[in-house]
Formats: C-alpha cells, sequence, structure tokens
C-alpha cells in the first residue's frame, strides 16, 4: 500500500510535512498530499509556505528512478531559499484544480463503462479530458452524452483497494488500456471501483461518488485512425 497522503484522503489540501532533500528547485518531502504526474493525469501545483514565506510549487513530478516525489518549486521565487533535512514546512494544495481533475478521471471511468471496446490512450485535463477506444461500432455523440449524464446523475461510490500484482495475470481482462501496462515490481495494484460500473487498475485520484462529477458535455468525437476514435470530455462547470 502507497503511504502516500493523497491515496489516504485525496480530500485533505493542506499538510505539515518536513523536508528531506532539496535539490535546486527540486523538493522531497516525508510525505505529501500532491499528486505526481502520472497516468494521464497532471502533477499537482499549490504552493510551498516556509515560515512567512509562500513559494508556488508549479508541478509534481516521480524521480527519475520513481523511487520518490519531486515537488518543482518556481525557480524565481527560490533565491536565497534554505531548506536542510528535517525542516518544517506545509504543504497547501491548489484544490480547485485537483477537484477538477477527481472529476474528470472518475468521468474516463464511467466511458469505459459505457463502451467496452479497448482504450488505446487517455488524459486527464482541468478543461478538457478526453478517452481514445479501438471502437468496434460507430457512437452517437448525443446518445453517449446523454446516457454519460444519466449514468453520473444515478450516482455510486468509488473505492480503492490495494492488491497483489499477480490479480493481472491471473484475470488480465481487467487492463483495459491497450497503450500503458500498470506499473509493476512493487508487489501491489492499486485498484479503484465505480460501484456496479467499473473496476480496474488506476494510480490517479477519484471523487467519492460519481454524483459529485456534475453534468458534463462530449463537445467532439475525433477520427484517430480508421476504428481509433477520441472522446472529448469536459465538466459544465
Amino acid at each position: 500500500m502507497s503511504p502516500y497522503r493523497f491515496y489516504q484522503d485525496a480530500y485533505q489540501t493542506e499538510l505539515d510535512t518536513r523536508v528531506v532533500r532539496f535539490d535546486d528547485h527540486r523538493l522531497v518531502l516525508a510525505d505529501t498530499i500532491f499528486y505526481p504526474h502520472g497516468g494521464g493525469q497532471p502533477g499537482d501545483i499549490g504552493e510551498l509556505v516556509v515560515g512567512e514565506r509562500r513559494i508556488a510549487i508549479v508541478d509534481t513530478r516521480y524521480s527519475q528512478d520513481r523511487a520518490t516525489i519531486e515537488h518543482h518549486l518556481a525557480e524565481a521565487e527560490i533565491e536565497g531559499l534554505s531548506l536542510s533535512e528535517g525542516d518544517a514546512v506545509r504543504l497547501t494544495l491548489n484544490w480547485a484544480r485537483r477537484h477538477r481533475h477527481m472529476r474528470m478521471h472518475s468521468c474516463l471511468h464511467l466511458l469505459c463503462h459505457l463502451i467496452k471496446d479497448p482504450v488505446t490512450g487517455g488524459n486527464v485535463g482541468s478543461e478538457l479530458s478526453r478517452a481514445e477506444f479501438d471502437l468496434s461500432a460507430p457512437l452517437d455523440k448525443a446518445d453517449l452524452e446523454a446516457r454519460l449524464n444519466a449514468t453520473i446523475a444515478q450516482g455510486a461510490a468509488v473505492t480503492t483497494q490495494w492488491l497483489p500484482e499477480s490479480i493481472l495475470d491471473e484475470q488480465p481482462e481487467l487492463v483495459r488500456t491497450m497503450s500503458v501496462q500498470p506499473p509493476r515490481g512493487h508487489g501491489a495494484i492499486r485498484m479503484v471501483r465505480v460501484e456496479g460500473l467499473d473496476y480496474q487498475p488506476c494510480g490517479g485520484t477519484h471523487v467519492r461518488d460519481i454524483a459529485e462529477i456534475g453534468d458534463v458535455r462530449i463537445p467532439s468525437i475525433k477520427s484517430k485512425g480508421k476504428q481509433n476514435k477520441r472522446i472529448n470530455v469536459e465538466l459544465v462547470d
């Protein structure tokens, strides 16, 4: 199970923690509420509070070896900043942006419920998200949008669990995405369940109930190949 706080509580917006390493503009902390870029979801942004000083965190990424999470500080704001191992700091998350990512990410999982064809790609954004499918039959945009909103309106709990990664060998059909395989070698895989609708490996952050997504629009379905179609989704508010 991941020790990071964003997996324990995706709704936590502030955290007091301590410095592990500060290298140039990259900061590693003992714990974090900031989700790192991955699985099609952008890294979180927000602020680092050091005493009376507030410094923008402009991105969050895994280190090159994926052993740690690095908070990228705004280089224009770190002049004179001195941080040593063990120093106390506070994180403040840009919650409005993160929450939109959570709503969008859960919405893309609902598309996987409505469209049974293989997923060829996807990307989460705060303004526009997309999922791509290798479609076996044409889609009607208005019909899909109506069915998606009806599914959201009925509500369903979203829960997570960690399972031995061997589950993917035993049930390979759980992996819906053809382009990206869940990371192996850590012993456990995080599974996301939308009750009664969808169940698949996912490392992203999600809402507690799909009703929280609210109304959505499908502005376009674009062709990316003979059968490959990109479905764009945006939140109404």
